[in-house]
């Protein structure tokens, strides 16, 4: 994955710049406001990732349109215009996403159930896994019917399937071997 390894490399250097100023939050936020700016407009994105428009010309509309950005992350995106590396855009935004997290000292949680779970017992499942795992979290909730009941939990690497599925499918894989 070598664009992930250089994404991170960009975004490392404007997470350090974001932090040495004491503006990760807003720098973060500004990046992921241009790569949904791009992804919004189709006509934009073309536009920015195409070879063909002369990098001066891309560096003047882009530093107008997105004048109000913070200065690290418009001298950033006009940076990754002088090295024609706009296809990075989206990944190095994601890249500062996990060394914001990481910096934090927060982990991904994503909990995934067959019905709508209410905001107190999310609230309480969450406050339970945080003491168990001794971190926070940041929390993606989805629905999945065909789960049909219980939940699955996922921290990192970590699975928990709690899931009338999942207990089908182990069913299913212990019938078969015997």
């Amino acid at each position: 994955m070598p664009n992930e390894k250089l994404a991170r490399r960009y975004a490392t250097a404007i997470f350090q710049l974001a932090s040495d100023t004491g503006e990760i939050d807003g720098v973060g936020h500004d990046l992921h406001t241009f790569v949904a700016a791009l992804a919004a407009d189709a006509e934009v994105n073309r536009f920015f990732r195409s070879p063909v428009v002369d990098r001066n010309e891309k560096s003047a509309v882009i530093g107008q349109a997105f004048d109000k950005l913070h200065e690290i992350a418009l001298h950033a995106i006009l940076l990754l215009i002088r090295k024609r590396r706009e296809a990075l855009a989206p990944e190095i935004v994601a890249q500062y996403d996990i060394l914001e997290r990481e910096a934090r000292g927060a982990q991904t949680l994503n909990i995934t159930s067959a019905r709508p779970i209410s905001k107190g017992e999310l609230d309480e499942l969450v406050a339970k896994l945080a003491a168990a795992f001794k971190t926070t979290f940041d929390v993606t909730q989805s629905v999945e019917p065909d789960l049909i009941g219980g939940i699955r939990i996922t921290v990192g690497d970590k699975r928990i399937d709690g899931t009338i599925a999942g207990r089908l499918d182990d069913l299913a894989r212990m019938l078969s071997t015997n």
